[in-house]
């Protein structure tokens, strides 16, 4: 059985459902940093890179395991939830480094984030869960907004060598969207497991990438910064935090303000220097905002009426 009841199971914990959505949210904001630090790396393959990225990020969480004293339960989970939570960890970021490889990472990193709307639209199926109209509206003026951003790259055409690229994009939608929403029923499995599905992402990463890839290390200290950055926080912290939100907290409203991280990703690059600015962020920012804010209140009405 996938979804176990007894294996593992977190402690009784005194988390509101508020403050485990805010605390999901924490890795929104890392992953606005996940296209800048992606390009950063270059020109370290993405099979690699994978496997340097979680390493880092498992290792540090297998800390934080035992420092908690939680090591043994991680032996009682089945290697059902090890493998599901294996398969969404390497599976998007094995697509997303590829796609950022292959295409424009502005464009790129905004065809990925269809995620937040396919997670609002896919939650209305979860037991114990209802889709409110306010949701889908929330969800297609966020989705408005990104949409957008990527129009705005697309005015004179896609580039025909990049296409390559914006599919894998939007693959790496699919799968991280059916990962976060299907945890939802991985509740009573400890966020702890988290650690051990890096450390399996990244195991199985390396044989893959000597198998498949040439061995390119950074050639600066801003590209090892840029991969020792990603293992800490996007493609690090950001998974525990995220797990906690999506097992604990509003998957509807975390779906619906995932859309802040296209927004604040794209300008985090015009920061950088790596994407141009444009009128065209006002008019997104303003539908991104405005999708949340109609998401959060059918989250609050659905609340008051419970």
């Amino acid at each position: 059985m996938l979804w176990p009841e007894r294996a593992g199971a977190d402690k009784p914990s005194v988390m509101t459902r508020t403050r485990a959505t805010a605390t999901g949210f924490v890795a929104v904001l890392l992953w606005a940093l996940l296209a800048l630090f992606t390009v950063g790396s270059a020109p370290v393959p993405p099979l690699q890179l994978n496997a340097l990225c979680f390493a880092i990020g498992g290792t540090l969480g297998l800390i934080w395991v035992i420092a908690r004293g939680e090591a043994g339960t991680l032996l009682r989970i089945s290697w059902k939830v090890y493998a599901f939570g294996t398969a969404g960890l390497f599976g998007y970021h094995a697509l997303y480094f590829s796609a950022l490889r292959l295409a424009p990472a502005a464009e790129a990193g905004l065809i990925a984030y269809l995620w937040p709307l396919l997670i609002v639209l896919m939650s209305g199926l979860l037991p114990g869960e209802r889709l409110r109209a306010t949701h889908v509206l929330g969800a297609l003026a966020a989705f408005a907004g990104a949409a957008l951003i990527v129009a705005k790259g697309a005015i004179g055409g896609f580039d025909a060598a990049a296409l390559p690229g914006y599919g894998l994009a939007l693959l790496c939608a699919l799968t991280w969207s059916s990962y976060s929403v299907l945890s939802r029923r991985l509740g009573t499995v400890p966020t702890a497991s988290v650690a051990v599905f890096c450390l399996a992402t990244a195991a199985l990463s390396l044989p893959l990438h000597l198998a498949l890839e040439p061995t390119v290390w950074p050639e600066s200290a801003l590209g090892w910064s840029s991969v020792l950055a990603l293992g800490l926080g996007p493609v690090g912290l950001a998974f525990y935090v995220w797990d906690i939100g999506v097992k604990k907290g509003d998957i509807q409203l975390l779906g619906v303000a995932s859309y802040a991280a296209p927004l604040l990703s794209t300008l985090v690059l015009v920061g950088a220097g790596v994407a141009v600015p444009t009128p065209t962020l006002f008019a997104a920012a303003i539908l991104i905002t405005g999708g949340a804010a109609l998401a959060a209140r059918a989250s609050r009405r659905a609340t008051d009426q419970a």
